[in-house]
């Protein structure tokens, strides 16, 4: 009982990948026109891009899907 409960504070504490200057980028990014040869942006063409603008060293898909749902804005 006492494992389980130090996990959960554990997962609580982990540092969030995309602090709001992140998330503003981000969503920045998904209004911006998608990138050549593009008709929408893709999770995995938001990673990239987050990468190359060195924004994050590294981010996951579900990252940046629940941050979008969060901000509640439309990958379309």
């Amino acid at each position: 009982m006492l494992e389980s409960l130090k996990r959960r504070e554990q997962v609580k504490r982990k540092a969030r990948r995309l602090d709001g200057a992140g998330e503003a980028q981000l969503v920045a990014l998904i209004c911006s026109a998608p990138p050549e040869g593009q008709a929408q942006w893709t999770l995995r063409l938001m990673r990239e891009r987050l990468l190359q603008l060195e924004v994050v060293e590294r981010i996951g898909l579900e990252t940046i899907r629940t941050t979008l749902k969060k901000t509640r804005s439309s990958r379309g």
